[in-house]
């Protein structure tokens, strides 16, 4: 049974201005198709829009773009009065998002703001590169990042080339739900308003990225160094194996399979570098060479993925949390020994991403500042610090790193390019990733992390999650795996209590709905709901101290048997 509210939402859909092939889609519906296409609208987040393809108003189309478009397009002319306002575009490989785009590229031309499209698809990061180099007040990028193929998305950047933060976000997003409908949107395009991009830009970009090479005798005399690369079918095969040339890698293969770019993602179930299946192709042609490397990128290319043989020989996947771990290591490391440090240097990494990294900057006396989870809070906290602090390079734990500020949002394309060199610079010194990985423990301890996400669906499942987190806050924890609660952190009431001593200090972070729980024994657990999907994420982080190269297997279990410990306590 169709309830009133959508019925009258299909209705005003059918008598609009919309297509006739659209119309025709949703009378072909079944009841339950136009339930879930038109129960409510598709929400413009604080990151844009992102959801299933097809007609209706909780869908990706033409019309909810055009919307979320013609939105954006007023609050720019608000924003920005008698100033000439130009913005960027591009799109992934994903299917519709040319389209999207150049439906996209017509709207903001109708309403006589000034558009540079890229020619072709492109990564997400050279969009950010591209709104600055450009002097844009915008950009936006057609793409739903890794989620399966059924999805399309539009991410909204404001002129710092970051994806965009208070107050812009929800000044955009009441925008936008002040549209009225279809006809409220301007889609006559203005072809004298649209100007096609590509190589040139390209060019500038590729150059921004070698330029950020440190150690390039150790890539000259490991030129031979065998790199497996995977783009998924995305965006990536237009620049990753061009910088690795062009950097001195001679022994670069690509995935075949997987090179071709298709919104359809053929071989894998999720074209997502998390995931171990995604990454089965690379690492079968990584076995058959005996590679080095192995590095994969989802669809837009903001994400890396990377796997090496481990110390037994076998080709091992790491996590983002000990891939940005070696990226940082290798950064500072090469900055030190080339004498740029001057203790006015800064990496940044989020809340729920390994504290390894703040072990490690603070060895070379460097800042470590935390932020919210989201490259965006670490591009607000590179902007808020600009000739104050250099930004080196930073991460989060879903691997996704940023090295050098040229480009506000996290990176696969410079990223592979440093994460090759990184692995160069170690076999020069005779060791593997695997090597240096443990070097890193050495060092600083042995960090291990896991996430633990649960899915609760539909209104029952919100109402759980909230629930969950209500009970966290009422009655927290005083132990966990039979290690006492030292200290709790509670985002959204922007509060660190320290239980030993009793006081409590203020965060200074925008408030959000995360609670940590930081033990005796060092291990911290990171409580956060989605804010895109029905899921609560709990994030684990455990360490010890490793003594020798020898105690790794068995610090290792040690820490897992912990981590086990840690989600059965919680029911997780």
């Amino acid at each position: 049974m169709i309830d009133q509210a959508t019925q009258d939402k299909i209705d005003l859909w059918l008598n609009s201005a919309i297509d006739e092939e659209s119309k025709a889609q949703i009378k072909a519906m079944s009841e339950d198709e136009l339930v879930d296409s038109f129960y409510k609208d598709l929400e413009f987040g604080t990151g844009g829009l992102r959801g299933i393809m097809g007609p209706g108003s909780n869908r990706i189309n033409k019309y909810t773009i055009g919307m979320a478009t013609q939105g954006l397009a007023n609050y720019l002319l608000k924003s920005f009065p008698n100033e000439d306002i130009k913005v960027a575009i591009a799109y992934d490989s994903r299917n519709n998002s040319k389209f999207f785009a150049e439906t996209t590229a017509a709207v903001f031309s109708a309403n006589g703001i000034y558009v540079y499209l890229f020619e072709a698809l492109r990564p997400t990061p050279e969009l950010s590169y591209a709104i600055r180099e450009l002097g844009c007040k915008s950009g936006v990028v057609l793409t739903a990042s890794h989620n399966p193929k059924e999805y399309n998305g539009y991410k909204a950047y404001w002129d710092d080339g970051a994806q965009v933060v208070a107050p812009h976000d929800k000044n955009i997003i009441n925008e936008v739900q002040a549209i009225s409908g279809v006809e409220a949107v301007k889609f006559d395009k203005v072809e004298a308003n649209i100007e096609s991009i590509g190589r040139a830009l390209d060019e500038k970009y590729i150059k921004a990225i070698l330029d950020l090479t440190l150690a390039q005798d150790a890539v000259d005399r490991q030129s031979d160094l065998k790199i497996v690369f995977s783009p998924i079918h995305g965006t990536s095969i237009t620049l990753v194996p061009e910088v690795l040339e062009r950097k001195g890698f001679k022994n670069l293969t690509v995935v075949e399979e997987q090179a071709e770019p298709n919104g359809n993602f053929p071989t894998v179930v999720y074209p997502n570098p998390e995931e171990k299946e995604a990454m089965t192709m690379a690492l079968e042609k990584a076995k058959s060479i005996d590679a080095d490397l192995v590095m994969a990128t989802d669809p837009d290319a903001d994400r890396v993925g990377i796997a090496a043989k481990n110390n037994q020989g076998e080709f091992e996947l790491l996590n983002g949390n000990q891939a940005a771990a070696l990226l940082i290591y290798f950064l500072l490391s090469k900055w030190k020994e080339n004498g740029k440090l001057d203790g006015n240097q800064m990496i940044i990494k989020t809340i729920v991403t390994s504290d390894l990294l703040n072990r490690i900057a603070e060895s070379f006396d460097v800042d470590c500042p935390d932020t919210l989870t989201g490259f965006k809070f670490i591009a607000a906290l590179i902007k808020e610090l600009e000739g104050k602090k250099e930004f080196i390079g930073g991460g989060e734990e879903s691997y996704g790193y940023m090295i050098s500020d040229f480009v506000r949002d996290k990176d696969a394309i410079a990223s592979c390019a440093m994460l090759a060199e990184m692995t160069a610079w170690a076999k020069d010194q005779g060791l593997t990733v695997f090597d240096l990985l443990t070097e890193v423990y050495l060092k600083f301890g042995f960090y291990l992390e896991t996430l633990v996400s649960m899915t609760k669906t539909g209104k029952q499942g919100a109402e759980e999650i909230q629930a969950m987190m209500a009970g966290f806050r009422s009655d927290p924890p005083s132990s966990i795996a039979g290690s006492k609660v030292i200290k709790i952190c509670d985002y959204q009431q922007s509060e660190e209590k320290d239980l030993v001593t009793g006081t409590v200090n203020p965060i200074d972070l925008p408030k959000s709905n995360v609670l940590q729980f930081f033990l005796e024994d060092g291990a911290k657990i990171s409580a956060r709901p989605s804010g895109t999907e029905p899921k609560i994420k709990f994030y684990i982080s455990v360490n010890m101290t490793l003594e020798a190269k020898a105690h790794q297997a068995s610090v290792k279990a040690s820490l897992e048997n912990k981590i086990e410990a840690i989600k059965k306590d919680l029911d997780l």
